[in-house]
């Protein structure tokens, strides 16, 4: 659980985005199911009633499994490239605006409002179970969300996961035939309710497709941008948002990458953030572990 050898290979090498090596052994952390868990689906009038109740349900400390935590790892480039599709076992993003909804109800069958909407899933013991989802209930109600219906068996929640799973798959089918572009920024969470809805009001004044998913709980979110590769200004529109999303979260006190990485397209924003002198360092370090530049050549840095 703790050490303090030396500095921290792993998340190094891990963060690396295989500019300094590659992994040939893991180690699996096994963790205990918790005695009960339940998980639900609030709408809300708005983008920004949605993450407000986020960030009032995590202020509560109240003990969430998923609100927007990210438990597993989404597949994606975050240079400026394709995004090829999230893991179907990522148990992660619970926000998802109206234009996602709306795009989920079509592909998956679903019949929910076309509005903004938090998933969210609670678990610990039975006693506990009943005072969080009270709690939970109450924060909702205040944001103008609804009275909730919570689904504890495993298959029911299964259902409602699913759904969130083909998220990705949903926006592609909004417009078929075109290719999607996934951004990644991750802010504090005191920022995240203008940060969002400046993005929204961004991306409806762009004229661009992109429904918007984010790991509220952490901080960060995604807009899935749907485009036509052979239209030049298009694509020139979603490399011009995708700047300043990135900006707008460095503004905001954030990161220009929350999970997806630098790649190509951010190496601007990567110096940016960093300045000069943590870019340096980044190069000094690249050098030491490979130099001769095998690893990855051209990425990042």
């Amino acid at each position: 659980r703790k050490r303090a050898a030396g500095y921290d290979l792993t998340s190094l090498f891990v963060g690396s985005e295989g500019t300094l090596g590659f992994l040939t052994q893991a180690t699996l952390r096994l963790h205990p199911l918790p005695e009960a868990t339940a998980a639900t689906i609030a709408a809300f009038p708005s983008v920004r009633a949605a993450v407000a109740c986020t960030v009032q349900v995590l202020q509560a400390a109240v003990p969430v499994a998923r609100i927007g935590r990210c438990q597993g790892l989404m597949g994606g480039l975050g240079s400026w490239g394709l995004m090829v599709g999230f893991s179907t076992s990522c148990s992660c993003s619970e926000f998802l605006d109206e234009v996602m909804v709306d795009a989920c109800n079509r592909y998956s069958g679903m019949e929910l409002p076309a509005t903004a909407t938090l998933l969210m899933e609670l678990h610990g013991s039975r006693h506990g179970l009943a005072e969080q989802q009270q709690q939970t209930e109450e924060i909702v109600r205040t944001n103008g969300g609804p009275g909730l219906t919570w689904a504890e068996e495993l298959e029911e929640r299964e259902r409602l996961w699913a759904m969130r799973h083909s998220a990705w798959y949903a926006a592609l089918a909004l417009r078929p035939g075109c290719q999607g572009y996934s951004t990644d920024v991750c802010v504090p969470i005191s920022r995240l309710p203008d940060v969002v809805v400046e993005t929204k009001r961004d991306l409806q004044d762009s004229g661009l497709t992109g429904p918007m998913v984010g790991h509220v709980g952490d901080g960060n979110f995604h807009c899935l941008l749907i485009f036509d590769a052979q239209d030049p200004a298009e694509a020139q529109r979603v490399h011009a948002f995708s700047q300043r999303l990135g900006r707008r979260a460095l503004a905001a006190g954030g990161t220009c990458t929350g999970e997806h990485g630098v790649g190509l397209g951010k190496r601007a924003l990567l110096r940016e953030e960093l300045g000069q002198d943590g870019l340096d360092t980044l190069r000094r370090i690249k050098a030491a572990l490979d130099p001769h530049n095998l690893m990855n050549p051209g990425k990042v840095l």
